[in-house]
């Protein structure tokens, strides 16, 4: 499938910006299930001061704000073609060792909370028992946009019992790394079946099975990912593959929009 995206984040402020960096992560990667055939991307208010690729092998642009401005935005358009691998990534590469990925971080600490889940999966192979995660994860935490805090973490969204596709992530990815397996946060892009417009990205979670590495599970669809799903980036949780982080100085009064175009070409 050939999946046409735009994205834009803009920010506008009632004060200016003195100084500013963002790093953005928005640039899909090439790999076993995608092919990136363009990706452009455009600054107002800004510049970009450098690219570079991180630990994980993400595309990270940092961006520096012009002096005194008041609003800016970053847009990003470009076309990918997705490969069904029925959610399989394959193999781990890249310089981050595969035991790095069985290390918590304070977003997916497992507690009691992870624990008691974990008692409640079953299965016979390595992946039955992931995908009978995926669908504890998915009865335990019920998906609701905007109820959760962006500084939760898995233990926080159980005992909650609600949250968005980065808490259902984060959950996974806590409960997995418990049990023994590698597990990664994902961001990416979402085709959706009922419209082409978006106000945010998506978020899912990989975990490493032997015999054919690294496995998709999205949690709050309950799939592995498909040909509608674009990969963007990868980390130990949603810090190291947030679309946009940064600081600044100045710029009171922010207001933050986001754009986001995702339609089969």
């Amino acid at each position: 499938m050939r999946l046409k995206i735009r994205h834009t984040t803009r920010y506008r402020f009632d004060d200016p910006v003195y100084f500013g960096l963002q790093q953005l992560r928005k640039t899909p990667k090439s790999g076993p299930t995608q092919e990136v055939l363009s990706w452009n991307m455009t600054i107002a208010g800004g510049k970009r001061e450098l690219s570079f690729e991180d630990q994980h092998r993400n595309v990270v642009e940092l961006v520096s704000f012009d002096r005194d401005v008041t609003e800016m935005a970053l847009s990003c358009e470009g076309e990918v073609r997705v490969s069904d691998t029925n959610g399989v990534v394959g193999a781990h590469i890249g310089p981050t060792p595969l035991w790095l990925f069985r290390r918590t971080t304070p977003r997916t600490k497992a507690g009691a909370g992870c624990k008691a889940l974990i008692r409640e999966v079953g299965g016979e192979t390595e992946l039955d028992r992931l995908h009978a995660l995926s669908q504890a994860v998915h009865a335990a935490v019920g998906y609701e946009v905007g109820a959760s805090h962006p500084d939760w973490g898995a233990e926080e969204a159980l005992s909650h019992g609600r949250g968005g596709c980065q808490d259902h992530a984060h959950v996974f990815i806590a409960c997995a790394r418990e049990m023994g397996f590698p597990a990664r946060y994902v961001s990416g892009y979402l085709m959706m079946d009922d419209r082409v417009d978006q106000d945010a990205t998506h978020a899912w979670a990989e975990a490493h099975v032997g015999g054919l590495g690294w496995v998709g599970f999205d949690v709050s669809n309950g799939i592995s990912p498909d040909p509608r799903y674009v990969r963007v980036a990868t980390g130990l949780d949603y810090a190291e593959a947030a679309p946009v982080t940064g600081t600044r100085f100045g710029g009171t009064g922010e207001v933050l929009s986001v754009e986001i175009e995702v339609a089969q070409q």
